[in-house]
């Protein structure tokens, strides 16, 4: 066997749903499951749970009000098995308040409490655009026309010290044709109109271009392999899922080969395909065998 895939068994006294090459997924409750993981064991933990929205939606998600309550306590097991060095990723989708066209804030909130309460830092905030998202809430946005349409998700990334592992080298983004341009032809240093000075410096090549903190990615998988398998096999596939490059992003800024990622609600299992495919470790967790069952196709040859 896998030596990593022993390390990475070892972790959770429980058999696994299905395993791959560099890691396993696991069917029931992510909080109990958690429970037996050791401590300072995961490098990287990205995930997108139920959101706190107004309708239930058949994946299960919390009312706002008791989204927090809810929450709290995988927040703490979160920090316990997460290593030093780690990271916490959470993608969340907004909501409105019930019957007006107005903003829940539980997203902050919740924020407030993992800081202050949990003792996480916020290393960084994250934007997740979708330019595809459809118009909605349908009430406010298509029928009164008092709002434009919701398309961004906040995301946390969270750490349990100031200096998590992390290296945007890995994730530079292509240049621009004006910096290619700038790049061949040269760049006069001098001092711009808003004062900054922009140093001869400006002109070296880096191999690519930093990355903003506004992470644009169409959600518009609709004949995927997961999704046709899904269908053949007559096994509904998971309503929300998130793209696969909003993983791959984060697994490669904060994690080496061979790092340990976990998904506590894994869903379709994104997170274990991009992983797997990326060579790191991982450990994915989910509640509904359904969705387990048809995260096996994304693996599938």
């Amino acid at each position: 066997m896998n030596s990593q895939k022993t390390t990475t068994t070892k972790l959770i006294k429980l058999t696994p749903y299905y395993t791959q090459q560099h890691g396993q997924a696991y069917l029931g409750n992510s909080l109990e499951i958690i429970s037996s993981i050791t401590d300072n064991s995961i490098n990287l933990i990205i995930t997108s749970p139920p959101f706190a929205l107004t309708r239930k939606k058949e994946y299960g998600n919390e009312s706002s009000d008791k989204y927090i309550e809810w929450f709290l306590p995988f927040a703490y097991e979160f920090k316990r098995v997460l290593a030093e060095n780690g990271s916490f990723v959470l993608d969340l989708g907004g909501a409105y308040l019930p019957g007006n066209p107005v903003r829940s804030i539980y997203q902050y909130e919740l924020l407030i409490k993992l800081c202050k309460e949990v003792g996480f830092f916020l290393a960084q905030e994250f934007y997740h655009y979708n330019p595809a998202r459809l118009p909605t809430p349908a009430e406010w946005v298509t029928i009164r026309r008092v709002r434009v349409k919701d398309a961004v998700n906040t995301v946390w990334w969270l750490s349990k010290t100031p200096h998590p592992k992390a290296n945007n080298r890995k994730v530079l983004k292509p240049y621009s044709q004006s910096m290619e341009k700038l790049l061949k032809n040269g760049y006069k240093a001098k001092i711009r109109p808003s004062g900054h000075d922009i140093s001869d410096k400006f002109q070296k090549d880096n191999q690519g271009a930093i990355p903003p903190n506004l992470i644009e990615l169409a959600n518009t998988e609709s004949n995927s392999a997961y999704l046709r398998r899904c269908k053949a096999a007559g096994i509904k596939p998971h309503p929300a899922r998130f793209p696969q490059g909003f993983a791959e992003f984060f697994i490669k800024f904060l994690t080496d080969e061979g790092d340990l990622v976990l998904d506590p609600f894994a869903g379709s299992n994104t997170t274990g395909f991009v992983a797997e495919t990326l060579q790191r470790r991982w450990i994915s967790l989910e509640i509904n065998e359904d969705y387990v069952l048809g995260s096996r196709y994304r693996f599938s040859e």
